[in-house]
């Protein structure tokens, strides 16, 4: 037998016992160089420690090569372990060790001088400890820089600590059913994220979840922005030419952005990521909030990383090799002071908290440190404090199909939920935000469950699998109290009534703390504040509030939040669902969360001197989609057990619920927002009765720059299919839809006679679905703009083929749409024989000589239209770009749209084939001015970027 493998045989008890308690460090090294395979990796992390190393040995011995890896490993990863191992290491793992034939048994007393690669950190053991002998060797070696002495244990032991506190993914409410049917490591169920450059130039103020499905929408459809992965965050940036020290990274609640964190710190303390930092130091702002009195930075991480105290004197003499990651600014209760003039202070010097963070954010502090800061939109940290920004915007298709295949084991149980998830538009948007995707999963796993094949998929909820946003949490909700809450105490055939009776009391409890809580935007509580709600630690605890134990300047507090923001939106309208009990109730809670019109009189707990910061009625639209979806699993008797008294005159519900959306829509002048939330509002409620009442009532949709998504969508096609009358206006420009979103227009865009679809990230295939609109029978288009989507020649040939029959079209703009010569072909033919259209604008496009010989020979046949090719050719057209490019000027959202679609540099291209044929006139000095402005528009975009 070779030398390594019979080392590693005659030695294994040894091995197994020094590494047993902590075999992280060990298992990645091994399955990075190819020792362990990536399915046996994964499997032995979901196996005790002990065994897992047993495994992982008995793979290792199976081979000499792999024996002589698994050295060479042992070598890179001794600093994790104790001293007896390190010395074995130097006497067996040298260069010449493994040609050695038969080792001899380990003495400690023969060690040797380290050699001058060996790494620089040393771990040590809570059980092994070196010999009086290892001790007396150690003494007698060469002599290291007091700075390493220094620091070797205490970054070693801080290296274990974040490896036991990073390497488990927290699960909230997964119960027997759903927990023995998932995987929690954080290399099993970590998935990447999206993350891009954030060159958003002011952040937005409304609701976290709708702020991101505008980004969503705006951003995911532009296959060329930059992927940024986490442990990429601190690398060079080809576009400044230089490595960031300062970094933002921003996105709302339930994103990934605490999990990113973790991970980061999980790879640099397993020792395969950001290697150029010797420490790493994390710092949460909820946990700073528990620090009233004026400290140092020495003080803060002494008492934060007490094996580390020691070392922060060295650690400090380098500041470019350490990076802090202040994780949660949006829950830092101190107010920051962004506009202070920079003080002199150090490390040393004593100062408010908040005072200390900002120092070391704008780098008045340890300007040469790294500095990492995640936050909510919300939340203002100035960028210009930062060298790169970075938005998180959660998943990608491809990743909401590896989590949902990492949550489940069972592969088959796997691909039925994400083929559910695809079908469902609301659920596939909603899982693109991971947290949303574990709760979807969650609720999921009780329809889906290998247990359920024998009796049906629905039987275990008494429902069917959950189709909208509200349906979703309330199998999550009812899932988690049944599997957790109620363990024991329920079976999986226990009545759905008789599970939330059982619960009924902790439920009211808990929705009252979220509603009247929720109307102050507060989301995190003292232990107070639930005793005040009969809520204590023990209630559902650990099923929806995150315990927070952080021992800070040796004290214990205790610090509760619901898990998610989403999550406390839907208790408190599972509260108000079963609290309200007659029509008039129920009006005036809409009343007063959507327009702040305060109850006049109600015996109803909700409506009972509600305290309500008007400011913040946009953050409730969540909330009201969330409470219609609940009153309709009211009506439907689902919240049996819940209630306290039956609604009055429950069949005449949906109808005054139809009269009051009639009345907003007929009555007031709604804002973009509000009206789509009240679109929301009918698709939660789900009730033909009430949709068909408000839908004749919508004669025009204005939601310009909305940004929407697939679900925005889903709900405007929802409420329109019931309406017997055209739209006279649909108006979605720059809200960057895309295909998947027009496709789900598609069943009522022949009913829109004024179409606006102008920069929506739109191709070939969208001219295809436009043109079957355009060929319908039921066609009532008038006015069709399409300007600034690539439309290409394919898809434009297809719209003229289209428009030969068509009898309906009278306008239609296909600015900066992708003509090219090719694309105008058929359009002498086709045009020709149209009898309706009178206006085409067809500039921005390079259709050639020959493109535009076709349009002058249509213009011969078609005398009653007028064809708009060129910019000069029209004053009113020159004029209309001109405002445009002022619109860009002011609204980065409008100039990531048209930057997009390479809008402004066909302009200018147009304008340059202008010049050449009218050097003169009115319409000559306008074009000028016009390719002026776009010029200096272009160029400051430029320089803003890199001045970033």
């Amino acid at each position: 037998m070779n030398s390594a493998q019979h080392l590693i045989r005659s030695q294994r008890d040894l091995l197994l016992s020094w590494t047993r308690d902590h075999p992280a460090p060990l298992l990645r090294w091994l399955r990075d160089d190819e020792v362990l395979s990536s399915a046996h990796y994964s499997s032995l992390l979901e196996k005790s420690p002990s065994n897992a190393v047993v495994q992982a040995l008995e793979t290792v011995c199976a081979t000499e090569e792999s024996s002589v890896k698994f050295l060479q490993v042992l070598k890179e990863v001794q600093d994790y372990y104790c001293k007896d191992l390190q010395v074995w290491v130097e006497r067996h793992c040298g260069n010449e060790t493994v040609s050695k034939s038969v080792p001899a048994t380990v003495k400690v007393g023969e060690k040797k001088s380290k050699s001058p690669i060996a790494k620089l950190f040393k771990g040590k053991s809570n059980v092994f400890t070196p010999t009086p002998e290892v001790k007396a060797k150690e003494e007698r070696k060469p002599s290291r820089s007091m700075k390493a002495v220094n620091i070797q244990v205490p970054i070693s032991a801080h290296k274990t600590t974040l490896l036991k506190r990073t390497g488990q993914l927290k699960c909230y409410s997964e119960g027997e059913g759903v927990a023995s049917n998932s995987a929690s490591h954080i290399e099993i169920r970590y998935t990447d994220l999206f993350v891009t450059e954030d060159d958003e130039s002011v952040d937005s103020s409304q609701h976290e979840y709708f702020d991101l499905a505008s980004r969503r929408a705006r951003i995911y459809v532009h296959q060329a922005c930059q992927r940024i992965k986490p442990c990429n965050l601190l690398s060079f940036q080809g576009t400044t030419g230089r490595t960031p020290k300062r970094v933002k990274m921003k996105g709302i609640a339930g994103i990934g952005k605490s999990v990113a964190v973790q991970r980061l710190l999980y790879e640099w303390a397993i020792g395969k990521n950001m290697r150029e930092f010797t420490c790493l130091f994390d710092l949460r702002f909820r946990e700073l909030n528990l620090i009233e009195e004026p400290l140092s930075l020495l003080e803060l991480l002494g008492e934060r990383f007490r094996y580390l105290k020691t070392a922060l004197p060295d650690l400090f003499s380098t500041p470019s090799s350490l990076l802090f990651i202040l994780d949660g600014l949006d829950e830092f209760k101190f107010p920051l002071n962004w506009n202070s003039p920079d003080t002199n202070i150090d490390t040393g010097s004593k100062v408010p908290i908040s005072e200390l963070m900002v120092a070391l954010i704008k780098g008045s502090l340890l300007p040469e440190a790294s500095v990492i800061l995640t936050t909510r939109p919300s939340t203002e940290a100035p960028k210009s404090f930062f060298q790169r920004c970075c938005v998180v915007l959660g998943f990608e298709e491809d990743q909401v199909k590896e989590y949902t295949t990492k949550f489940y084991k069972d592969t088959k149980i796997a691909g039925r939920v994400y083929d559910y998830i695809l079908s469902n538009d609301n659920l596939f948007v909603l899982s693109f935000i991971p947290l949303y995707c574990y709760i979807i999963c969650t609720a999921m796993a009780e329809f889906f469950s290998s247990e359920n094949n024998g009796v049906g998929d629905s039987k275990s909820l008494e429902l069917n699998p959950p189709r909208t946003v509200s349906e979703v949490y309330f199998c999550y909700l009812f899932t988690a109290v049944k599997h957790h809450a109620l363990k024991g105490v329920t079976e999986r055939s226990t009545p759905r009534a008789e599970v939330l009776a059982l619960a009924k009391q902790q439920l009211t409890n808990l929705g009252k703390l979220a509603y009247e809580n929720l109307l102050q935007k507060k989301i995190i509580f003292k232990s107070s504040d639930l005793e005040n709600y009969g809520v204590t630690p023990a209630d559902l605890e650990s099923t929806f509030l995150c315990h927070i134990l952080q021992p800070l300047k040796e004290e214990t507090v205790e610090m509760f939040s619901f898990f998610h923001l989403t999550v406390q939106e839907h208790l408190a309208a599972l509260y108000c669902a079963i609290n309200l009990y007659s029509q008039d109730d129920i009006i005036q809670a809409l009343d007063f969360w959507c327009f702040g019109q305060r109850p006049t009189s109600s015996r109803a707990a909700p409506l009972r001197n509600p305290d309500l910061n008007m400011d913040k009625l946009e953050g409730l639209q969540m909330f009201t989609r969330f409470f219609v979806g609940m009153l309709r699993a009211r009506l439907a008797g689902q919240l049996e057990g819940l209630v306290h008294s039956p609604l009055e005159q429950v069949e005449e519900i949906p109808a005054r619920l139809g009269f009051w959306f009639q009345s907003q829509f007929k009555g007031r002048k709604l804002e973009n927002q509000t009206a789509l939330n009240l679109l929301h509002c009918l698709m939660e409620f789900h009730n033909k009765e009430t949709t068909s009442m408000v839908a004749p009532e919508i004669k025009r949709l204005y939601l310009f720059k909305m940004k929407l998504s697939v679900v925005d969508c889903a709900a405007m096609h929802y409420v329109l299919q019931f309406s017997p009358h055209k739209l006279q206006e649909l108006n979605v420009g720059y809200s960057n839809i895309g295909n998947r979103g027009l496709t789900r227009l598609g069943p009522i865009l022949h009913r829109c006679e004024s179409l606006y679809l102008r920069y929506n990230c739109l191709d070939r295939q969208a001219a295809l679905l436009e043109s079957a609109v355009l060929k319908s029978n039921e066609c009532q288009v008038k006015k069709l703009f399409m300007c600034g989507n690539n439309l290409g020649p394919e898809g434009v040939l297809e719209l003229w083929n289209a428009l030969e029959h068509n009898t309906t079209v009278e306008e239609l703009y296909l600015d900066i749409t992708g003509i090219t010569e090719r694309g105008t072909e058929n359009i002498v033919n086709c045009l020709s024989k149209n009898t309706s259209l009178k206006t085409l604008t067809i500039v921005g496009n390079d259709i050639g000589e020959v493109g535009r010989k076709r349009l002058r020979e249509l213009e011969q046949r078609r005398p009653g239209l007028r064809i708009i090719a060129n910019f000069v050719d029209d004053l009113g057209l020159l004029q209309a770009y001109l405002d445009w490019v002022e619109e860009i000027r002011a609204d980065r959202d409008q100039m990531d749209s048209v930057k997009n679609a390479d809008a402004l540099q066909s302009v200018l291209k147009g304008l340059q084939v202008a010049e050449e044929q009218v050097e003169r006139g009115v319409n000559a000095k306008k074009a000028k001015e016009l390719q002026t402005k776009i010029l200096d528009l272009l160029k400051s975009n430029s320089d803003k970027n890199e001045g970033r």
